[in-house]
């Protein structure tokens, strides 16, 4: 098998090619390699959304990915929330559907509806949330 190198002409040839002085040079190149990496994930930004809700506020699904520039992944949103470390921290319970109610079953929705009830959150006798008194309203 025989390889063909492409022939070089003004417009490919790297000494022709004009420099743009906005490219990292070698060394600098290597001092980005060496710094750690700026993450921005979708995950992160649930994150940061969730970690700001106020005590005594909810937020839906929706809202945060709206927030975070996803408008139509508010399903993974929940996903994300999901799979949160056991013993997590983040106020994961203050999330709730458009609808003002708790998506979760079993366990998890006994779990979050008394976390919501410590910070006097109210939750009607159908197991909704009046969202034009508790939700967050973020600027």
């Amino acid at each position: 098998m025989q390889i063909i190198e492409p022939e070089e002409d003004a417009v490919t040839s790297p000494e022709t090619a004009p420099k743009n002085q906005d490219e990292p040079t070698a060394t600098e190149y290597q001092d980005e390699q060496d710094s750690p990496p700026i993450v921005d994930s979708f995950r992160q930004r649930v994150f940061q959304v969730v970690a700001a809700i106020p005590y005594g506020k909810v937020t839906t699904y929706g809202d945060i990915a709206r927030l975070i520039g996803s408008p139509r992944a508010a399903r993974q949103v929940g996903g994300v929330l999901k799979r949160l470390p056991e013993g997590s921290t983040l106020p994961w319970h203050r999330v709730i559907n458009r609808h003002g109610e708790i998506s979760l079953i079993g366990d998890d929705y006994l779990r979050q509806k008394k976390a919501l009830l410590a910070e006097e959150i109210e939750i009607d006798v159908t197991g909704r949330i009046d969202l034009q008194q508790y939700r967050w309203q973020y600027r």
